[in-house]
């Protein structure tokens, strides 16, 4: 690794260390594993989970919650946030924990509040208001333009109000929102900004760095591959991961233009493909044509970032023990469980990663974990995937869910602890 690149992430550690972010060398007594009394399999993995990586056998609440993969907001809020927070405040004083596992069988995804009876009403005239202005825009002929306009300026207004009032933006997943289980009180509607998130550093928060615990998902389609997900990140460990990086851009490597959006993500995709390469930690592949890889064209896959196909998985992947991934686009952890479904995060534990990312719904692309920051964290050895997450994650009490272990370090040995020196 060249000087120019090691004095990058060490200054990175320099700003964790210098601004008390908690999240160095997360250990096994500092995380509580979350359970499900209601769904088979899901104590049991919990205290396998436990054994595996010497968590305290008290590091273990039993919640009673529909094993289904969404919850309504009250249950959210009675069975699920006030026992977890009760838990942490009589037996966490010191504050010692700082991750939460998330295990196979609880809800996945927090529906919004139900609509009080006046909102219902006002969803009804709305909708009435809507009806009677589409049917005059249909009777309208093509060239009274102006009055078009006006009538379809007037629709737009009422699909957002209706939108707001149903409260669509207040469907979360139910890792995002247990991350913020200490804060009592803060909007339901859209996002919190995360006060983590290394892009947002040198800005204030109304919600504390305290406030706020890391959150990973031991989870898939069976309780089998939850067994081998954590089976899987501890022998890689030993190892160290070994195969070949996949980046999927869509667009040529812009250099250090100034992007936003979309451009912005893709940029930072050709950063984190340049970030591994530099470092000669395996080898590296970036496509950047807008086609996805295909079927049978990423052997020995440990590494993986790429857009754009919604909820149509692409078996391009051969993947190695261990594989680490995501895939940025909406909706792809909508579910785990589906046996038709495609999503990206089911398809690609089921095919063998060890750990990936997605959102339950639509996120939209900011909310995605930054690339660049992410891998430059994960392939650094000493930082835990649930760290890598959270510093490169903008929002919180919105759609993001992080599947895999939080203690695992697929570069572990890249990295010597005693004397905080890479291992080039």
């Amino acid at each position: 690794m060249d000087k120019i690149l090691n004095r990058y992430i060490m200054c990175w550690i320099l700003f964790l260390v210098l601004t008390a972010v908690p999240c160095l060398a997360l250990e096994p007594g500092e995380i509580l594993v979350v359970a499900n009394k209601n769904a088979a399999g899901s104590i049991g993995l919990a205290k396998y989970y436990m054994k595996k990586r010497g968590i305290p056998k008290e590091n273990l609440i039993k919640l009673c919650v529909t094993d289904k993969e969404t919850l309504n907001r009250l249950d959210y809020e009675k069975r699920v946030a006030v026992p977890v927070r009760r838990y942490l405040e009589k037996n966490d004083r010191q504050g010692s924990i700082r991750c939460l596992v998330i295990m196979y069988g609880l809800p996945l995804k927090v529906a919004p509040p139900e609509l009080t009876a006046e909102e219902r009403e006002e969803i009804e005239k709305l909708k009435e208001k809507k009806s009677e202005l589409e049917n005059r825009l249909h009777s309208l002929g093509e060239e009274r333009d102006e009055e078009r306009s006006g009538i379809k300026r007037e629709l737009e207004s009422i699909k957002k109000q209706i939108f707001h009032i149903m409260k669509n933006d207040q469907w979360s997943s139910l890792d995002s929102e247990i991350a913020l289980v200490f804060e009592k009180d803060y909007p339901l509607s859209g996002w919190i900004p995360n006060p983590y998130y290394l892009g947002f550093r040198g800005k204030e928060f109304a919600t504390k760095k305290e406030s706020v615990l890391m959150v990973s998902r031991l989870d898939g389609p069976s309780d089998s591959i939850v067994r081998r997900i954590i089976d899987d990140s501890i022998e890689t460990e030993k190892k160290g991961l070994k195969g070949t990086a996949y980046f999927d851009a869509r667009w040529p490597d812009p250099g250090d233009k100034k992007n936003s959006g979309y451009a912005f993500y893709d940029a930072s995709i050709h950063k984190a493909a340049n970030l591994i390469k530099k470092m000669g930690i395996m080898p590296v592949v970036i496509d950047s044509n807008q086609e996805l890889f295909q079927p049978g064209q990423c052997p020995q896959a440990a590494l993986y970032c790429g857009w754009y196909r919604l909820s149509r998985y692409v078996d391009a992947f051969q993947w190695q023990p261990g594989a680490v991934g995501f895939h940025i686009a909406s909706g792809e952890c909508a579910t785990l469980r589906g046996k038709s479904s495609r999503v990206w995060c089911k398809m690609m534990l089921e095919k063998g990663v060890a750990a990936t990312i997605g959102p339950v719904g639509e996120p939209y692309v900011q909310a995605f974990p930054v690339p660049e920051i992410f891998f430059s964290f994960l392939v650094d050895g000493y930082f835990s995937l649930a760290e890598c997450c959270l510093v490169s994650l903008p929002y919180l009490s919105w759609k993001m869910v992080l599947v895999g272990d939080p203690l695992y370090r697929p570069f572990k040995n890249r990295y010597r602890t005693p004397t905080n020196e890479f291992v080039h």
